[in-house]
């Protein structure tokens, strides 16, 4: 007996967002990443229906890596923001060349510790704990460090007696000494620090002017568009790592190797990076200029 078979005509699938093979669909896991970014993996496979071995593997297909966030130092309000931008292009419109930052001066003040302990990985084997870290103590020994430099390098810089903090008075006095060692070196100065009340009381502001000094606009919360902060305190907290001083003098010539042991296109590299940032700030409405 021969059986006949009725030939059927195949509908045209319909197209669909793709699918991985576990079913899980690429556009729907991705939509709901960037919906909320700081979901675990168990809260999106809850979620979406599926184990979290699944999604993970997706996410893994994706591009999607989980790590922590870059942290910012502030909240910038609307009003933070245009005034951040509003500054930057001031300062990119300041002077036709960049030629007038080899005369920028700037600096900050930066509590530095007797004991800097380093709580870093470990390569470690299954059941192994690694060497513990102490923790730092509610109140450790540390001391106010105060730094002035420019393209060339440093220009002044010391370390304040023991419960010594910045007055205005303190700090108009240490900018004479700053201006007494660029005597002959700088021809007009112009000057960037931050807005801590020492730095823009009248007292300060008249020792500027008597200088003759030309002070830059510096928005608040602004510590990416400060060279002391995004630049020369990083790579000393980076040396300071790990490191313990015993006294004072101990300390000292720690600083001092660190200053002396960075090369003139250390210093440079510090200032002249200022452009950049200010043009990321214009062209991002204000946001921080995250490295």
């Amino acid at each position: 007996m021969v059986r006949s078979f009725q030939t059927r005509r195949l509908r045209p699938r319909r197209q669909t967002a793709p699918w991985t093979p576990s079913g899980l669909r690429s556009d729907v896991l991705k939509a709901a990443v960037e919906e909320d970014p700081r979901q675990s993996s168990w809260c999106l496979a809850e979620r979406l229906g599926h184990s979290q071995t699944t999604v993970l593997r997706h996410l893994h297909d994706l591009g999607y890596v989980w790590k922590m966030p870059v942290w910012i130092p502030h909240q910038l309000s609307a009003t933070q923001l245009q005034m951040r931008s509003d500054i930057a292009v001031s300062l990119l419109s300041f002077k036709r060349t960049t030629t007038w930052l080899g005369n920028l001066v700037t600096g900050d003040e930066k509590w530095t510790l007797y004991v800097n302990y380093h709580h870093g990985r470990q390569w470690l084997k299954p059941g192994d704990s690694g060497d513990p870290t102490p923790k730092s103590d509610l109140h450790p020994k540390k001391v106010l460090l105060c730094v002035w430099w420019c393209a060339t390098g440093v220009i002044h810089w010391e370390l304040l007696p023991s419960n010594t903090t910045v007055t205005a008075d303190l700090y108009c006095r240490q900018l004479d000494t700053v201006a007494a060692k660029l005597t002959g070196k700088m021809d007009r100065v112009f000057f960037l620090h931050d807005n801590a009340r020492p730095h823009v009381a009248k007292l300060t502001r008249q020792k500027i002017q008597d200088l003759g000094w030309t002070t830059l606009p510096h928005p608040p919360y602004s510590p990416d568009m400060a060279p002391t902060d995004y630049h020369l305190f990083r790579s000393l907290s980076h040396f300071l790592d790990g490191r313990q001083f015993k006294d004072d003098d101990d300390l000292k010539s720690g600083l001092q190797t660190f200053f002396d042991q960075k090369s003139p296109d250390f210093y440079k590299q510090g200032i002249y990076d200022l452009p950049i940032r200010w043009q990321y700030i214009v062209d991002h409405n204000g946001t921080y200029f995250v490295d």
